[in-house]
């Protein structure tokens, strides 16, 4: 059976790390919240999920969770089949209801729907789910835990962050390819814990080593400190322990801050050199050290007291570790977890979606094409398409009454009342803009990196099948150098033919991409606009040069871009990005990313971010 914990100083094996967080996730899944398994389909993943089914107590059950899953058969409601058999509404309960006490596996947790990462979350802060549908109310028991089974490829393919909050813990095996095959501990060492955990003693200075952790951490949610704590108690529960070890806060740091992490832990300063020194020994000169070790004292052959052994009790290792020297074992400990370019990645991408932006296209009204976007009550007309289900869910609770009514009992009685019909909503093509700044300013450092950045995203566009456009800025004009295409070879040689040098007419470039826009959004698609410049705008509109006008200019080619609504992007290319640049972004209210050493990798993937691609 392995240790439950590892010191500050030996990383166990990413597999150790999974096996043990499948234990304690079967040991007590209410409390932890679950788990966010980062690992597309194969083997490891089954190898994780098979020992997390074993390891469950025969009382906990597993649910798996479909991403296309419907709102009644989650929650609970009407049982259609009864209703008609009964002539009255009889409930039944949902997919969450008949987890409770145990796990929800959900799929392809990235692609989830709003409505259902609320009720998920719902769920997990209330331990219930309400019914209130079909004319059946009802509150069920719903203490469950999940595992959001993450497929997603892109760093900003992830679950909904409501969710990545509530589970304590984020494990990523999608780069492992070697997983061991007995397990770490037995379905008793499970039931122990479950039933121990609560009663593990933390002292007060490790609460505080945890919390101070998570704020050196930039970790700021009280959620994520309060599961760091239960995982030390469940390390201690599994371990056999009656009080939590450093160890065990080691343990719960790697597993539960160290993933959140948005800031680099620092290192306490050093004491100053004009410090009071500690005072002399008594020992006389001539004494000669004893060969024995004292009381207090740590064995030739044992581990030094800085680096805690989880497996013994905590009056023989962590009452000897002054505080600070805890914190720094504990920061020690999560720095090295933190996935490698992690923090620059955070730093260098926004995590948010331009307003209105994405490459799905504006949402429109229609009728019977497109993706379903709920139901509602209406009789079938042209374009319209019957939901028959919810139709029968709407007369089945009636049926006993009108059977009164008319004497007809062999037939379901279906009246215009209870018809409901499917909306759908449609998704129009996307066309992305792409404005390149192509001046003097620009291309002595940056055309180059942003001419590779545009062909990358013009690549992702093809694979989309979206159309793209290229307009390039410099000297006294603008121009389209390509129309909106769908052809990738025309759109690398339009960008490929782009010179550069010359002047910076930023308000003619606002100007011809509204205008393409304008045009786009005629033709009923949705206009994405990305531009990429320095911000230091010195030729007018009417081809004069004076930097005072040229920039007012292109604030108000800005504003007036703002004021169509037209999702923006403006990425900053300048080696050393100025406030021109911010602040012609918050005139078109657009997102702004300013990006001083990436190269054309780091600036595209930055702009798919940004615009949800």
């Amino acid at each position: 059976m392995s240790e439950a914990a590892a010191s500050a100083d030996a990383m166990p094996d990413a597999w150790d790390d999974a096996a043990l967080v499948a234990v304690m996730l079967a040991a007590d899944p209410q409390g932890l919240g679950g788990v966010s398994l980062r690992c597309g389909p194969g083997p490891v993943r089954e190898a994780w999920l098979a020992l997390l089914r074993d390891a469950l107590p025969e009382a906990r059950v597993m649910r798996r969770l479909p991403a296309s899953i419907s709102e009644g058969r989650l929650l609970g409601g009407l049982d259609l089949a009864a209703t008609l058999r009964a002539g009255r509404p009889v409930g039944e309960r949902g997919l969450l209801a008949e987890a409770d006490g145990g796990l929800v596996v959900v799929a392809m947790a990235e692609r989830l729907t709003g409505a259902t990462a609320a009720h998920l979350a719902a769920a997990l802060d209330t331990g219930t789910v309400a019914t209130a549908r079909d004319g059946v109310v009802a509150v069920h028991p719903a203490r469950i835990g999940l595992v959001l089974l993450d497929e997603g490829i892109a760093p900003d393919e992830q679950p909904p962050l409501a969710l990545l909050d509530r589970v304590a813990i984020r494990l990523d095996l999608s780069t492992l390819r070697r997983v061991l095959d007995d397990p770490p501990y037995d379905a008793a060492d499970v039931a122990r814990a479950a039933a121990c955990a609560a009663a593990v003693v933390v002292a007060d200075r490790l609460i505080e080593a945890i919390c101070g952790t998570a704020l050196a951490l930039g970790v700021w949610s009280l959620r994520s400190s309060m599961m760091a704590l239960r995982v030390a108690r469940l390390a201690a529960a599994l371990a056999g322990r009656e009080a939590a070890t450093a160890g065990d806060a080691t343990l719960a740091v790697r597993l539960v801050l160290a993933p959140r992490a948005t800031l680099m832990p620092q290192r306490h300063e050093p004491a100053p050199e004009d410090a009071p020194e500690e005072p002399p020994s008594e020992r006389q000169p001539d004494e000669q050290p004893s060969d024995e070790p004292k009381s207090d004292e740590q064995p030739s052959d044992e581990q030094p007291s800085d680096a805690p052994n989880p497996a013994d009790p905590p009056s023989a290792q962590d009452q000897d570790i002054p505080a600070g020297e805890l914190a720094e074992i504990l920061l020690a400990a999560a720095k090295s977890a933190i996935p490698a370019g992690l923090l620059d990645l955070l730093k260098a991408v926004a995590p948010q979606r331009a307003r209105g932006s994405g490459t799905s296209g504006a949402m429109q009204k229609a009728g019977a094409r497109g993706r379903p976007a709920g139901i509602r009550r209406a009789l079938p007309q042209p374009g319209a398409r019957l939901n028959l289900v919810e139709t029968l869910r709407a007369a089945a609770p009636w049926q006993r009454l009108r059977q009164r009514e008319t004497g007809e009992t062999s037939r379901i009685q279906v009246r215009a009342d209870d018809f409901h019909v499917t909306r759908h909503r449609p998704r129009t093509e996307t066309t992305t803009i792409f404005a390149v700044d192509a001046s003097g300013s620009s291309a002595a450092a940056r055309l180059a990196e942003a001419k590779g950045a545009v062909e990358l995203l013009l690549a992702d566009c093809y694979v989309r099948r979206d159309s793209v456009a290229v307009i390039g800025f410099r000297g006294k004009t603008a121009s389209i150098l390509l129309p909106p295409t769908r052809s990738l070879v025309r759109a690398k040689r339009a960008l490929a033919g782009l010179p550069g040098g010359g002047g910076t007419p930023i308000a003619a470039g606002l100007d011809c991409a509204a205008a393409l826009a304008e045009q786009v959004r005629q033709r009923g698609q949705t206009p994405t606009i990305v531009i990429l410049t320095d911000g230091r705008a010195n030729v007018g509109r009417d081809g004069l040069g004076g930097r005072a006008k040229a920039q007012e200019e292109a604030l108000a080619a800005a504003a007036a871009l703002r004021a169509s609504g037209t999702a923006c992007l403006l990425v900053d290319i300048s080696p050393r990005p100025a406030p021109q640049g911010q602040m012609l972004a918050d005139a078109m209210g657009a997102r702004y990313v300013a990006l001083p050493y990436a190269d054309a990798t780091l600036l595209s993937q930055a702009v798919r971010v940004a615009i949800g691609s």
